[in-house]
């Protein structure tokens, strides 16, 4: 599945209303749809440097959003974790 595609369904499954395109909620699934997508290629190809500094800036960029998510809104923060299994 192309990045695209993943951008398209994470939009789908996460919007608050019909023009919503980059509410958290929505930053924060395709964020952590392209983590998903990205540590599967790492899995394979260990030595990719590159990729990983984009992993990483990825996951540091998911990780400030869901702690704004959590100061606004700690009932949709644990809701949000909950639908994506980000946590334990």
């Amino acid at each position: 599945m192309t990045t695209k595609e993943l951008t398209q369904q994470a939009i789908a499954e996460y919007k608050t209303s019909e023009s919503d395109t980059g509410s958290s909620a929505v930053q924060i699934a395709i964020l952590t749809k392209r983590i998903n997508h990205l540590t599967e290629h790492m899995r394979t190809n260990k030595k990719d440097y590159a990729s990983r500094r984009g992993l990483l800036r990825m996951v540091s960029k998911r990780r400030g959003l869901l702690d704004y998510v959590r100061r606004h809104d700690p009932q949709g923060y644990i809701d949000l974790i909950g639908r994506l299994g980000i946590r334990k």
